[in-house]
């Protein structure tokens, strides 16, 4: 049988165990009951990993710089604290720090949305239509009924083979 787990902080026997990863590094705290109570994690709306890991020094960041939101007041550690900004002007202040932040979690730091397919598909089909539309009024203003009526059929084949695609995605 294993032998329990340590605290990271005193001999007791570790009941509290924390994980989080860092650019890609795992750190891992393991706490008694009492040390866990004196670092705030029984208390959810005081605790933060973030903080507990900069004050045992397992995080391998570098030291915080003395940067101030000039608005609010806010500071860096005030937001690794508590995980959100003061204000708007946080996030111009601190843009650095996020833009690092956001580019280790995601594919990138700009958002560029997502749009269904069907959203894709329909507005494809809105402005074709809008097109063809357009030039067939233009035809019959101009008289040339000929190509008001190649319009008119084309405007026609579009909204019969649309339907079946749209009625099948729903």
């Amino acid at each position: 049988m294993n032998s329990p787990l340590k605290c990271d902080f005193c001999v007791n026997s570790a009941t509290v165990h924390l994980t989080q990863i860092v650019n890609n590094k795992v750190h891992k705290v393991d706490l008694c009951e009492e040390c866990a109570q004196k670092k705030g994690v029984t208390d959810p709306s005081g605790f933060s990993l973030a903080d507990l890991l900069l004050k045992a020094s397992l995080n391998p960041e570098k030291a915080l710089t003395g940067t101030r939101c000039p608005k609010c007041n806010f500071t860096q550690p005030d937001f690794k604290k508590t995980g959100r900004f003061g204000c708007p002007s946080c996030y111009e202040t601190f843009k650095d720090m996020l833009d690092a932040m956001l580019d280790g979690m995601h594919k990138g730091t700009t958002h560029v949305g997502k749009v269904p397919k069907l959203a894709l598909t329909r507005k494809s089909l809105y402005e074709r239509l809008t097109k063809l539309e357009t030039g067939l009024t233009e035809a019959v203003k101009s008289e040339r009924y000929e190509e008001a009526a190649r319009f008119r059929d084309e405007i026609n084949e579009v909204k019969q083979s649309a339907a079946p695609k749209l009625e099948e995605k729903r």
